[in-house]
């Protein structure tokens, strides 16, 4: 089965862990390793914000990151930064509406690996599709501080209207989602949930992966 089939990818997207090296209060490597013992099912390396590793910094914790799903088979995505993707044979690659075009990263990963993309409203979703989306990312689904310049809550109202108009594309919430509100992302019509401070900044990363997971296991 392809990597990018949708079945796989609804699969794929049950708890998707994203983070960077500004995101852990522990070693990198650990926090990502605890995670998929956790139950993590895909990963997303975005290193980006203050604090962020550039150059070849960036370049070596992708590839230890890389390393430690490799050995775990959870695929490995890249944030934006399409040329890291390439240089690395990454998994696929998640970008938003202030990335590069949808369709041009189409044609420079190819059609074997992910692509995923934000959207905020139905015609950025229709668009992201026809020019070659495996997944759509919605949010922020409630208040987040990760991203400093997310766009305001908007709650399950988008997830349902992308259903209701009947878009089957596998779709992933993101933003303020917690053990608390996980279930009800999902029972909105989500295939999944991504998170990151929920993961990096508990107590137990190990712990409240599980946790989480337990919430989408629906």
């Amino acid at each position: 089965m392809e990597l990018n089939n949708s079945n796989r990818i609804r699969d794929l997207l049950k708890m998707y862990f994203i983070m960077g090296s500004n995101n852990c209060n522990d070693l990198p490597e650990k926090v990502l390793q605890e995670a998929i013992d956790g139950g993590i099912t895909l990963f997303q390396y975005r290193e980006k914000g203050k604090g962020s590793l550039v150059g070849k910094n960036k370049l070596e914790l992708a590839r230890r990151l890389q390393n430690i799903c490799k050995q775990k088979n959870i695929p490995f995505l890249v944030n934006d930064d399409i040329d890291l993707a390439l240089e690395i044979n990454a998994d696929g690659v998640h970008i938003g509406q202030e990335d590069t075009a949808a369709d041009v990263v189409r044609k420079h990963i190819g059609r074997g690996k992910i692509l995923g993309v934000s959207v905020h409203n139905i015609d950025e979703a229709k668009k992201a599709i026809l020019d070659g989306a495996d997944y759509l990312g919605l949010g922020p689904i409630f208040s987040t501080k990760t991203k400093e310049d997310a766009n305001d809550p908007q709650g399950f109202k988008f997830i349902k209207e992308l259903r209701d108009k009947g878009i089957k594309t596998p779709i992933v919430g993101i933003g303020g989602i917690t053990e608390t509100n996980a279930r009800e992302v999902i029972l909105a019509g989500a295939d999944g949930i991504s998170v990151i401070t929920a993961i990096t900044e508990a107590n137990s990363i190990k712990v409240a992966t599980k946790s989480l997971a337990k919430q989408v296991k629906i």
